[in-house]
């Protein structure tokens, strides 16, 4: 997910020299495989804080000889990503053997048979004692077809000052409107995603998840048969929390713009409330502004009606194999090393990327760093994903052009992007 600016270039400058590092040795492995030397595995990894790179350099360690795992470096904004593996696969290449998978990615990369099965034994060692929602989006047609690495959940996090001011008890659940409210009677604003991007999709998903409705009925359904549940009462409701926080200027004057890392800036400012956002605000508000800790709490993603309970944002990676891999076996055997319970506890510590297997959470390095680990470990077991479709870029597109700007969205954005979708799905529109 997303970094500050600084620790995002800290992460290209890491995760780049310790690739770079990786691939002098993969030059090195390739010719030693050529003269009969272990295979060299290629990992093609999401931006991170050079955390894959330490885990693949672990596992080619562990493996005694076996393999060696090299990073390839994906770019890093979530729809370059899946154009650059969808092309790779399309095509064929080989050098395919692990990818780290974005989760709505997975429907569509497994439908064409893009992904190479997952072994029985690996379903089995890396889906035990794992949260909920990673296991969702691990799965398509009722099948595991990718390994969960680790989990991402948005959290609600708050200023205990504006809060208490708010008169609002935080030891209980809290809805959209009464945050809404509260940063209101406050002269406050609230952290959110109001960019044209992949962010707003996950914020329209959880507001219709969080009355239990979804924005595709049927996501297995074929083209001509995909029914969205778009235009809705629930989805009324969550144009209207959108198009009053966009239109009362709650999201601030930047809200067009805001992404997560915008979000964060505007939290920790002057004028910042609550907010929802990715558990990395903690480390990188630990970094910046340590101050403003003490007056940071967290909380579960707000409901949207007081008696449901809400269903947060799912993120996270998962591990996929690409079919034409020359080695499918040797690389799900490096992706057990990959996501053993003590790679990913040391990713989450040393990242800040939450981890898919239970026990990590309980990690005493990650108890220290993640004081409110407890409850990303709840969320996690409450997040829904987002459309698990084949069509999911057609539906997470369409959602971005039609949600925003958050001003302008109002009872009809539902229905409007509903008929877009289904235009575009029957070839009648172009997105």
């Amino acid at each position: 997910m997303r970094r500050s600016p600084d620790r995002k270039s800290r992460t290209r400058a890491s995760a780049g020299l310790a690739a770079a590092a990786l691939i002098a040795t993969a030059a090195l492995s390739g010719c030693a495989a050529d003269e009969g030397g272990p295979p060299a595995l290629t990992w093609y990894i999401n931006p991170d804080d050079g955390g894959q790179a330490t885990i693949a350099q672990r596992c080619t360690e562990a493996s005694g000889g076996k393999y060696t795992i090299t990073t390839s470096l994906l770019p890093r904004d979530a729809s370059s990503q899946r154009e650059q593996l969808a092309r790779r696969l399309a095509a064929g290449d080989k050098s395919m053997d692990i990818m780290s998978l974005d989760p709505p990615f997975v429907p569509e990369l497994a439908e064409p048979g893009f992904l190479a099965p997952v072994p029985e034994n690996v379903v089995a060692e890396t889906t035990s004692d794992i949260v909920e929602g990673a296991l969702a989006g691990a799965q398509w047609n009722d099948q595991v077809v990718a390994v969960p690495f680790w989990a991402n959940t948005q959290l609600l996090w708050y200023r205990k000052s504006v809060a208490q001011a708010a008169g609002l008890d935080m030891n209980q659940p809290v809805t959209w409107d009464q945050i809404m409210e509260a940063a209101k009677s406050q002269d406050k604003q609230l952290g959110v995603q109001g960019v044209r991007s992949e962010s707003m999709t996950v914020w329209v998903n959880a507001l219709y998840e969080s009355q239990g409705t979804s924005i595709v009925e049927n996501p297995g359904a074929s083209k001509d048969e995909v029914q969205l549940g778009l235009d809705s009462e629930a989805g009324r409701e969550a144009a209207r929390v959108i198009g009053t926080i966009g239109r009362d200027g709650l999201g601030g004057p930047g809200l067009s713009t805001a992404d997560e890392s915008a979000s964060m800036a505007l939290f920790q400012g002057d004028k910042g409330s609550f907010m929802v956002n990715w558990p990395f605000i903690w480390p990188a508000t630990e970094a910046d502004q340590p101050e403003l800790l003490d007056d940071i709490g967290a909380a579960l993603y707000p409901r949207m009606t007081a008696d449901q309970p809400s269903a947060p944002p799912l993120g996270g990676i998962m591990l996929g194999v690409g079919a034409n891999s020359d080695h499918p076996d040797l690389a799900y055997e490096a992706i057990t090393c990959i996501a053993s319970v003590e790679n990913q506890a040391y990713y989450f510590e040393s990242n800040g990327n939450p981890p898919a297997k239970k026990a990590a959470f309980d990690d005493p390095k990650v108890r220290e760093k993640f004081p409110m680990a407890p409850l990303i470990r709840e969320s996690l077991d409450m997040a829904k994903p987002r459309p698990q479709t084949p069509y999911y870029n057609e539906v997470s597109t369409a959602i971005q052009q039609r949600w925003t700007p958050a001003e302008a969205v109002n009872e009809n954005t539902p229905a409007d992007t509903s008929e877009f979708i289904g235009q575009v799905l029957r070839g009648e529109r172009l997105l």
